[in-house]
């Protein structure tokens, strides 16, 4: 696929090779429409970022949690040996 300005631009070149007789509104008119696809493009590749940043911080939150909850079934399981030890030491 082609990126969006190399497709525009082709577009507009068929466009201008099968009718010449463009209108001042028609070039005003496809003058807004890649104005609108600018402004997209460039709220979406916000949006983008905004959401790998996000996903990062919750990678990041889940290892820490994992490794949290591994730290403490170790404990538990430390705690239940100790217990059991000091059922049969009695």
């Amino acid at each position: 696929a082609l990126p969006l300005t190399q497709q525009l631009a082709h577009s507009i070149l068929e466009i201008m090779s099968e009718d010449i007789n463009i209108t001042e509104d028609d070039l005003k008119r496809l003058e807004a429409q890649v104005d609108e696809l600018i402004q997209a493009n460039t709220r979406l590749q916000s949006e983008n970022d905004s959401l790998l940043s996000t996903q990062e911080g919750l990678v990041a939150e889940r290892a820490e949690l994992i490794e949290k909850t591994e730290m403490a079934k170790t404990r538990v399981e430390a705690m239940i040996s100790r217990l059991k030890s000091m059922e049969t030491g009695s």
